[in-house]
């Protein structure tokens, strides 16, 4: 007699160990379709695992993320077992689940988009014939005989502390697995591959170069199809394609990964920065500025030099080294230290907008969202323990306003102390506890990541979403007790002794480069009248009209409302017809009427036409709806 309990506490009874597809078969042979794996013990298990204990089971659904996950690791085998069949000469190395889907990277000659078209194709054959997955257990040395003609996997295999290894078959495909699978291909009822890259076997410059294939699939074809839609718009609303039409920034070989920023797109830059001193001000702020490059000596009492290293810039001024800063901290340490602090100064709010530089790898460079140089709008707040709660609430509640102001919701989430960190357990103990207080006070919920915090304290990182749905982590609130003690920072308590203060790091726009790119695409580049690069555009009809219109240029722009003259010789139709693709928000004719009724003519985005318009109308209407950053279009 076996029995099983559920997770509601209800008991069954089995006469002979059952497996978990016959447990679940036990509901509902409704049910039981719908499962993909079970889960004894906080184990994930393939539905074909007999039960031979008493134990407490639960089941992964098709509805459950755990078992979309499961899904997509089966897929990375079937797309695996396709490319065998077209490629037989091709060898595996590794497929993992990631955000998106997953991929398997391959050493194999390059294939073109309709050879993918190809394997994929092979996919469906594998799918329609539902053929199961099989686990199976083997010593190492047998492993190691059956995958001794690829490389890749006698290497992986040669790692492994187990003497037995775990393998999986589906068809006549065999690979190295943990599991667990769906119970048969046929589960996967949408599949498509999305695109082909390089990489290197272990992520080792040094090592063989793969060819690495992205796919995605879901259990229903409607949420295949609504993602590839997705796709299709994320692509019309591409940063870099929008980056260049618009005339915002480029980028160029003789500087990978850092962007260069034209005259529009530095209008915007200074847009967005203008709003972040704004608010930062109204929030008590100051704004300090640190140096780009600072010596050795500064990096190894961060501890950067030792957990760091390999991502910084270095180089060698009278005979001492340098490195490039890859975060602002350190310089923060040091301003804190230029003055004598009590309780009462207390808390300090710095912030800056400091350059920093990351080495990345050159093929994991991708336009503004992933660069080498960028600009983080860092703050350091130097507070008391029992000022924490308060800060970082404040640091929330500020960073929903900011985020507000560009229609962007966001969810929290809170990551604990790594394996690879600074400080003693006292001190994460105590950190990671006003940040729990903190979030539980501002009363959204978060999610909880185990070991995923910076190296010197745990951290809550903001997610936000955008129009599409996509989610980017922008904003961050770290709190960290170790460098204040690296730094010795102090500050003189009500006993008139002195204390370590506590200190939080943190972003809101996080890179200003990525956040500026995000705009680019949440917006399509059709952004709201406060934040647009171009403004307004005016257009004389003739070029005796070009001097008028460069009156009326100066008269805006005094008016701090950014335009230009368009006084190319193309027919008024083609001018408003550009302007609208370039989603400028006022398009303004000036005719002769217009000139001697000193009145404008100006067109909006939506269509909407507006005669006869006298200059100060239109100033106080234009100038009142830019001051109050409004997401709507304008009505005049």
């Amino acid at each position: 007699m076996t029995q099983i309990t559920f997770p509601d506490n209800a008991v069954k009874n089995f006469d002979n160990p059952p497996t978990g597809l016959d447990v679940a078969k036990s509901i509902s042979e409704g049910f039981a379709r719908n499962c993909v794996a079970m889960k004894i013990d906080d184990n994930l298990l393939d539905l074909s695992t007999l039960i031979e204990d008493d134990a407490a089971v639960s089941f992964i659904t098709a509805n459950d993320d755990e078992g979309l996950e499961i899904l997509r690791h089966s897929s990375a085998h079937v797309m695996a077992e396709a490319v065998l069949n077209l490629y037989p000469d091709a060898k595996l190395t590794i497929g993992p689940v990631v955000e998106d889907g997953f991929y398997y990277d391959i050493d194999m000659p390059p294939i073109s988009e309709d050879e993918l078209t190809k394997v994929e194709a092979e996919m469906k054959k594998i799918i329609k014939a539902k053929a199961t997955f099989q686990r199976s257990v083997v010593s190492k040395d047998e492993a190691l005989e059956m995958f001794k003609d690829n490389p890749f996997k006698v290497e992986l295999i040669n790692e492994l502390d187990d003497q037995e290894i775990s393998l999986y078959q589906n068809g006549k495909f065999v690979d190295l697995c943990r599991g667990p699978h769906i119970p048969h291909t046929g589960m996967i009822k949408g599949v498509k591959l999305l695109k082909i890259s390089g990489a290197y076997w272990r992520a080792d410059q040094t090592r063989e170069q793969l060819q690495r294939l992205y796919g995605i699939s879901f259990f229903d074809k409607k949420k295949l199809n609504k993602y590839i839609h997705m796709i299709e718009e994320a692509k019309k609303r591409d940063h870099r394609k929008l980056g260049t039409r618009l005339d915002l920034y480029s980028f160029h070989d003789e500087a990978a990964g850092m962007p260069f920023f034209h005259a529009r797109g530095i209008d915007m830059w200074n847009t967005l920065l203008d709003y972040w001193r704004e608010e930062h001000k109204a929030a008590g702020y100051v704004e300090t500025k640190t140096p780009v490059m600072l010596n050795r000596k500064l990096w190894e009492q961060s501890g950067h030099w030792d957990n760091y290293r390999e991502n910084m810039y270095t180089s060698v001024i009278d005979d001492e080294e340098y490195a490039i800063k890859p975060m602002n901290c350190p310089g923060g340490m040091i301003l804190y230290k230029t003055k004598a602090y009590s309780y009462r100064d207390l808390p300090l709010r710095a912030g800056e907008v400091g350059l920093v530089h990351r080495h990345e790898l050159s093929g994991a460079l991708s336009g503004l969202f992933r660069v080498r140089a960028f600009h983080q709008d860092d703050a350091h707040i130097f507070m008391t323990p029992d000022q924490i709660g308060e800060e970082v609430l404040g640091v929330l509640r500020l960073a929903e306003r900011i985020y507000n102001r560009f229609g962007l919701s966001f969810h929290l989430e809170l990551s604990t102390r790594p394996e690879k960190s600074i400080g003693d357990d006292a001190q994460w103990e105590e950190a990671t506890n006003g940040l729990k207080a903190a979030l539980d006070a501002y009363g959204q919920d978060y999610v909880l990541n185990e070991g995923d915090g910076a190296f010197y304290g745990p951290k809550i990182d903001i997610h936000i979403k955008d129009a599409l749905g996509r989610t980017w982590q922008c904003g961050t609130v770290q709190l960290d007790m170790a460098l204040p003690e690296r730094f010795d920072l102090s500050y003189k308590g009500q006993d008139n002794e002195k204390h370590r203060p506590i200190m939080i790091h943190r972003v809101i726009y996080g890179s200003m480069e990525r956040f500026f790119g995000i705009l680019v695409e949440h917006f399509a580049g059709k952004f709201p009248l406060w934040l647009a690069p171009v403004q307004a555009i005016l257009l004389p009809i003739n070029q005796d009209l070009a001097e008028y219109a460069e009156e009326i240029k100066h008269l805006l722009e005094v008016h701090k409302i950014r335009c230009e003259v368009d006084q190319r010789s193309e027919t008024l139709k083609k001018k408003i017809r550009e302007a609208q693709l370039n989603y400028v928000p006022l398009i303004i004719t000036i005719g002769d009427k217009e000139k001697e009724s000193e009145t404008l003519s100006v067109r909006t985005l939506d269509g909407k036409v507006k005669m006869g318009m006298a200059h100060k109308d239109f100033l106080k209407a234009v100038s009142g709806h830019i001051r109050k950053r409004d997401l709507d279009s304008i009505v005049l």
